[in-house]
């Protein structure tokens, strides 16, 4: 064993301990966008405020496990001898050897595929809200320019028809 290995080996599990708390961030921070996703559809303003008032008292904790995460980095970059920057999970990886190494790279991978379906799952909330600020803006054009006779609806078929009359609204289907 490589001199000093055993302290890697301490750091590593103080490391592996505070990314199972990210993984378990990633895992609560993808149900909280689901969650939020079906409450903006059902418009369920009090329970988008109780939710908003989680995420904004578990901030802390985030803020607490990055800042030992990043803590953690920087010893691990003194007894490695290089910058903190250049610790990644591969470098821990590549210095590791035997039941570390792959409880790295089983962290390793778990938090790429979290990434990943957060990101997804990010550009889908942000497609529903772009679809719901595109819906609303026609509903209010329409709402404010009734009468005037320019509104163009479309059928099930594709037909396009023109808003006859000074009609609010029409609920012809």
């Amino acid at each position: 064993m490589k001199p000093g290995m055993t302290e890697i080996e301490n750091k590593v599990d103080q490391l592996l301990f505070v990314l199972d708390k990210d993984i378990q961030q990633m895992e609560k921070s993808l149900s909280r966008l689901n969650e939020w996703r079906s409450l903006v559809v059902k418009r369920d303003d009090a329970g988008l405020g109780k939710l908003l008032e989680k995420i904004q008292s578990e901030s802390d904790s985030y803020r607490c496990n990055e800042l030992k995460r990043q803590s953690i980095r920087k010893e691990l970059a003194i007894i490695l001898g290089c910058s903190p920057n250049q610790i990644t999970l591969s470098t821990l990886e590549a210095e590791l050897a035997g039941e570390k190494k792959a409880q790295v790279a089983e962290k390793k991978a778990t938090l790429r595929l979290l990434a990943d379906q957060l990101k997804r799952e990010h550009l889908s909330t942000s497609l529903l809200l772009s679809d719901c600020a595109r819906f609303n803006g026609v509903l209010l054009k329409s709402v404010l320019e009734f009468g005037q006779g320019g509104a163009i609806t479309y059928s099930p078929k594709g037909f396009a028809k023109r808003q006859a009359g000074p009609a609010f609204m029409s609920f012809q289907f």
